[in-house]
């Protein structure tokens, strides 16, 4: 960005991430109010502030103008509502996920053995007429709490085709990819181990043959490895009893998995707290770790950290499902906004305040607004 101060000075990997970003009014317009580096740092500042549409965000610009042009010169003012909504529906989602992901490797080193949980997300007012809601399938980094990227979709059934696209993007060496059923797929199985990571892929009806294949394996086979752990929260006790079989001579597929060296049962017993109802699931997985089932377990919990801490942020800190924006790339380029704003809230540890908290105080104390973006 063209300001020397402060943010420039303690915060130039965010603009060096960005800065590369091409403005796409240069192929239809060749002059311009509004500078792009200007209109994202609006952006992502009033996004962190608890602004959750164009409106907001241009009401937040106006009242923070002078904040603002500590930063950046702001010559012509902040840009309207309108102007907010073409340019982020003209921006290349692809670019943007591309210098969103440069910004995000920037922040923390993934450690190796982290889990990194890949799932999809419909954003669901993102429909119109005549179109799909998009679908967007992205990679978590659960001990970083850390979106490493996304890659969009019209339909969730192309998660499998979104997968390996999104995992030939991703810097995931020594790491542990952990998808959900969609995902168990032989080639995703070969692109982790290409990508010199690990798997532990969910095994469903989708695979048919190769689930009635390890339930055959587990009636007949000791396990190598068993461990139990009891987790209590949101209203009920879970207990979970992690099998694992690493020995696997009697499963029939077993070479047509590449890297297969594990299958792993996960059973569940959950005790509704109020209401004393139990609910019993036996859940089946496929890995290229040889591990034991304490680790196993640990790792397969994990996996839910991209539903708990990134998709339910989104839903319900950050309103996403609710956000009617259907104009081109507009909301998925406005997903990584939002993506961008919650990395920012978790990585600011000064407080033990809520996420939502934060977003308060960002919106009310410039102090502390300019302290998270710093982050």
């Amino acid at each position: 960005m063209r300001s020397s101060n402060s943010l420039r000075d303690s915060n130039s990997v965010f603009h060096t991430s960005f800065s590369s970003l091409p403005d796409p009014r240069r192929t239809t317009k060749g002059h311009y109010q509004y500078p792009l580096d200007e209109i994202l740092f609006l952006v992502i500042s009033a996004v962190l502030s608890g602004a959750d549409g164009w409106c907001p965000i241009q009401v937040f610009g106006n009242a923070k103008l002078d904040w603002l042009r500590q930063y950046l010169p702001y010559a012509n003012g902040i840009p309207s509502h309108d102007v907010l909504g073409k340019v982020f529906a003209l921006i290349d989602p692809v670019e943007f996920n591309r210098c969103f992901m440069l910004w995000v490797n920037s922040l923390s080193k993934l450690t190796d053995g982290e889990v990194v949980a890949i799932d999809g997300k419909t954003l669901c007012g993102s429909a119109s007429q005549g179109r799909s809601a998009f679908h967007l399938v992205s990679a978590y980094a659960a001990q970083s709490r850390l979106c490493l990227g996304q890659q969009c979709v019209e339909e969730k059934s192309n998660e499998i085709t979104a997968i390996p696209v999104l995992l030939d993007m991703l810097a995931i060496e020594s790491c542990v990819v952990t998808v959900d059923a969609m995902g168990c797929q032989q080639d995703i199985a070969q692109k982790i181990l290409d990508k010199k990571a690990e798997y532990i892929l969910m095994v469903k009806d989708n695979q048919k043959t190769l689930k009635q294949q390890i339930e055959k394996v587990f009636a007949l086979e000791k396990p190598s490895h068993s461990h139990s752990r009891t987790d209590m929260g949101h209203g009920r006790v879970e207990k979970r009893e992690c099998s694992v079989i690493s020995e696997l001579r009697f499963l029939d597929d077993r070479s047509h998995w590449p890297g297969l060296q594990s299958i792993v049962r996960v059973r569940s017993e959950r005790a509704e707290k109020k209401t004393g109802k139990i609910t019993q699931e036996a859940r089946y997985y496929i890995s290229s770790l040889r591990g034991d089932a304490a680790q196993f377990n640990d790792k397969i919990r994990q996996h839910w950290a991209i539903e708990n801490n990134l998709h339910w942020s989104l839903d319900v800190l950050f309103n996403e499902d609710a956000l009617l924006m259907k104009s081109g790339n507009s909301v998925i380029n406005f997903s990584i906004v939002n993506k961008m704003a919650l990395a920012l809230l978790d990585k600011e540890k000064s407080t033990k305040m809520s996420k939502r908290s934060k977003r308060l105080t960002a919106a009310l104390d410039d102090e502390y607004r300019s302290l998270v973006l710093k982050c």
